[in-house]
């Protein structure tokens, strides 16, 4: 492989994985319309398109797009019941998300195993402590592109005749 194709395999991977993250932000921002809108929250839409945009941010993104959410609901009614509805909301999208919906993006997206997409952060995160975080997902796609692409050539050279 020449430079130029190391560089062409490395960009389709990674625009296959922020086009699959931009498909997981919609998915969460529906997730949170449908939500909020069962909880009664106002401005839904807003905030549905906030935690959108900022579930691309990773791990503080969700986290920042919870606080409008409580915000509206504790102005709304004064009370501690709807922004704990709000939080319970959080947890379930955040549950959905990160075991059911990210992974089936991404395995779809950058074909990487929903498997490894759970358990390659967790090690990085370990290995590297906040940057491994950041950095599996779009390298384990990169790890994944490569990786198709030598089987891809493997296959096209034909079976090997030992002598």
């Amino acid at each position: 492989m020449t430079t130029t194709d190391h560089v062409r395999t490395t960009a389709s991977a990674l625009k296959r994985w922020a086009i699959g993250q931009i498909q997981d932000s919609l998915a969460v921002g529906f997730l949170w319309l449908i939500g909020l809108w069962i909880i009664r929250v106002p401005w839904a839409p807003l905030w549905a398109l906030l935690a959108a945009v900022l579930q691309i941010i990773p791990h503080f993104g969700p986290i920042l797009g919870l606080l409008g959410p409580v915000l509206a609901a504790v102005l709304r009614w004064h009370d501690w019941q709807h922004p704990l509805c709000v939080v319970i909301l959080y947890a379930v999208i955040v549950v959905l998300d990160g075991l059911l919906l990210q992974p089936y993006i991404m395995r779809r997206a950058t074909r990487v195993p929903m498997w490894a997409s759970i358990f390659f952060p967790l090690v990085l995160g370990f290995v590297i402590p906040f940057w491994g975080f950041l950095l599996a997902p779009p390298l384990l796609a990169v790890v994944y592109a490569f990786k198709a692409r030598r089987v891809q050539n493997r296959d096209l050279r034909g079976p090997s005749v030992g002598i």
